[in-house]
């Protein structure tokens, strides 16, 4: 037996990675200290200490490493991570349900023909930039779905971000494994009654700014933004697969479950 009391054949090599907030940081020194830390390069799984944006850095970080991600709560909300316990890590991790999830793909132009692109874990959103509110026009697989919608803005969210800004703005909640996105609308004027809609997960959606000039838009893909958007093309990108890793009966599937009862 090992130190930390875990058998021999879960001896991974595990890389701590923190918030860098006092709590979170001292996580991180105790737990390298218990169980070892490597360079995430080197590690079999990294270990995130702290709450959902550090998750959410570290997914965008290490995105194409194929590596699991196994988080521990040192922060406020935490819906992303495991309860902190220091002892029986890597039992816990080797016991742990792996969650894959896809993230959206993001095309931004913006009004000088200048071009960007950017993945989204949660979603991507389109937000007005000025007190006049945003013209929008939606397609959805080539055809016009919407041929202008007047609203504070609208947003793309995956399964996994359903339960983020998505539910704030009175989006659905999806179950984790559902092939579907989430197109909410923010604040919306008019049509005032449209609520949104659920699109299968192989649909590309193109979202262009009308007026752009007098009622700018920014688009946010999880933290990166851009300004002065002229249109925006969203898909969800099925070639990147993201692991997640929690402890039974503490899935995100299950929590997502039980946010859809909760009131």
């Amino acid at each position: 037996m090992g130190a930390s009391g875990d058998s021999p054949h879960t001896q991974k090599k595990l890389a701590f990675i923190s918030s860098g907030t006092p709590e979170a940081e001292e996580a991180r020194l105790r737990l390298a200290e218990k169980y070892g830390d490597v360079p995430p390069e080197e590690a079999d799984c990294i270990v995130a200490l702290g709450g959902d944006g550090l998750m959410l850095r570290t997914l965008h970080n290490y995105m194409d490493s194929g590596k699991p991600i196994y988080g521990m709560n040192r922060g406020s909300v935490g819906f992303l991570m495991n309860q902190y316990r220091e002892t029986g890590l890597r039992k816990r991790i080797a016991e742990a349900k792996a969650a894959i999830i896809h993230p959206l793909l993001m095309h931004a132009t913006n009004v000088r023909g200048d071009e960007f692109s950017a993945h989204a874990i949660n979603e991507v959103s389109l937000l007005r930039q000025t007190s006049q509110v945003a013209k929008l026009r939606i397609l959805v697989n080539g055809h016009e779905r919407l041929p202008e919608l007047i609203t504070d803005g609208v947003l793309v969210s995956t399964p996994a971000g359903s339960t983020a800004y998505n539910l704030s703005a009175n989006g659905p909640i999806l179950p984790l494994d559902s092939p579907l996105m989430a197109l909410t609308p923010i604040s919306a004027f008019r049509p005032r009654r449209w609520r949104g809609a659920l699109l299968p997960d192989a649909a590309k959606v193109r979202i262009e700014v009308l007026e752009s000039a007098k009622r700018p838009v920014s688009v946010v893909a999880d933290h990166d933004e851009f300004r002065d958007l002229a249109y925006v093309d969203i898909a969800m990108d099925h070639g990147t697969g993201l692991v997640l890793l929690h402890d039974p009966g503490h899935s995100l599937e299950e929590r997502i479950l039980r946010e859809q009862f909760g009131y």
